[in-house]
């Protein structure tokens, strides 16, 4: 429980020094099995750009293993 609470002060700081805050809506994100937020394709385009992090639903192409963005 105190990881989950952890996580979540992590993502609301995350959102906070963001280079651009979007506000959260419905279908911005999914909580996984295991309790994560994964963000949605909705979510990375509405924000603009691609964070490299590898994210599970990235529209950008980016490759976490070769750190590179497909075009």
């Amino acid at each position: 429980m105190l990881y989950t609470i952890q996580k979540s002060i992590q993502f609301t700081l995350s959102l906070l020094i963001m280079k651009k805050i979007v506000p959260i809506e419905e279908g911005d994100y999914y909580l996984t099995p295991e309790g994560y937020r994964c963000f949605t394709e909705q979510y990375h385009l509405k924000r603009g750009y691609c964070c490299e992090s590898g994210c599970r639903h990235c529209p950008y192409g980016y490759n976490k293993a070769t750190n590179s963005i497909k075009k």
